[in-house]
């Protein structure tokens, strides 16, 4: 799996200080940054301003609000001075994403609170590139950055744009800053960093169509398994996302998670939901746990964890779940969730439409 990681925010610090060094000996205070209101010199200070940030961020394992400090160039720095402060304030960042263990989420507001160290890592990225482009434009300089790596940063950060052949131009369209034939310009934009639904001995991480497509291809997509892991349906789970992410449906909230142990870090099985609610506000769930860690309660924590989650969302009114009516284990998981049979072997009909020979539970709000 391609990770965003300190290698990758050093090429995007390198890159960017090369080209905008050939233009030091010009006035950045009197020249506009691209469609910015800011001038060049302010957006420069601005790119050193959250590579430090997020640095702080990870380094002081901050989870309710940013760490309160900021950065403050002495006077009289000039524009290759500011470009320094971008070298440094990249490495530190670079140093934090390095050495944080993945599994440690620190806050950023937007849009659930958190990020781990490749959703900061991908944000410095992010601004690195952007505001380079607005600097250059300023400038009258060219910049585009590897599209592969602009790739990395859209199935990532922006899960719910759909990809286009040119990832450079899509990632320029969706933060405001160009246009694409057939869509409509973008006015406000936020970036997504993936959900994590807390459990009691696992987190659900929310796959990211990046992580995804990994997964499907028969990696581990970043997470460390347990052993056997991940099961098939995870695999399948996640080539269906990455279907819906290539043609503009994916929904990130209402995708797949991967189960991840507390105690060590490990991936032990899948969670995820089948589409949208739907106009009745139903939606249903699947799972499935790798061989090696059933057994242990994992399915039903996950469950009822996802599905409180679920019922806490205004368009859902129900959740269900179906299982074949041979698969007694997973009948129990159902049961022991709280979900009540609503159709199947002569249950009553709960408005649920035939089963199809599948026992179809449900747990309403």
């Amino acid at each position: 799996m391609r990770t965003l990681g300190g290698e990758q925010v050093e090429e995007a610090v390198a890159g960017a200080v090369a080209l905008l060094r050939t233009a030091t000996d010009r006035d950045w205070r009197a020249t506009r940054a691209g469609r910015l209101d800011w001038d060049c010199r302010y957006t420069a200070e601005h790119v050193a301003s959250d590579l430090i940030a997020y640095a702080g961020q990870l380094a002081g394992r901050a989870t309710e609000a940013y760490v309160p400090f900021e950065i403050t160039l002495d006077e009289g720095t000039g524009n290759e001075d500011v470009l320094q402060v971008i070298e440094t304030t990249g490495a530190l960042l670079a140093a934090a994403v390095r050495t944080t263990p993945r599994e440690v989420r620190a806050f950023h507001p937007y849009p659930f609170r958190s990020a781990d160290r490749e959703g900061f890592a991908a944000m410095g990225i992010t601004e690195v590139l952007l505001h380079t482009h607005d600097i250059a434009e300023g400038l009258g300089l060219s910049y585009e950055p590897p599209a592969e790596r602009c790739a990395d940063l859209l199935a990532r950060l922006f899960p719910h744009v759909r990809p286009d052949a040119d990832p450079w131009r899509t990632l320029l369209w969706a933060t405001g800053r160009g246009d694409l034939p057939g869509r409509a310009p973008v006015t406000e934009w936020r970036w997504r960093n993936n959900l994590v639904v807390p459990a009691e001995r696992l987190t659900l991480q929310g796959l990211t169509p990046a992580a995804a497509t990994d997964l499907a291809a028969g990696g581990d997509g970043g997470f460390a398994w347990i052993d056997g892991g991940p099961y098939q349906g995870t695999r399948d789970a996640a080539g269906m996302l990455v279907k819906a992410y290539e043609t503009g449906v994916h929904r990130p909230v209402w995708g797949v998670f991967v189960l991840v142990r507390r105690e060590d870090g490990r991936a032990v099985g899948g969670i995820g939901f089948h589409g949208v609610p739907d106009e009745k506000g139903r939606v249903e769930i699947g799972y499935d746990l790798a061989e090696a860690a059933r057994g242990n309660g994992y399915a039903t924590e996950g469950l009822r964890a996802l599905t409180e989650w679920a019922l806490g969302r205004e368009a859902v009114t129900s959740v269900r779940a179906t299982t074949e009516p041979e698969n007694t284990a997973s009948q129990a998981v159902i049961a022991r969730a709280g979900f009540v049979r609503i159709t199947g072997d002569g249950a009553e009909d709960g408005d649920g439409g035939e089963g199809g020979g599948q026992f179809v539970y449900e747990l309403r709000r």
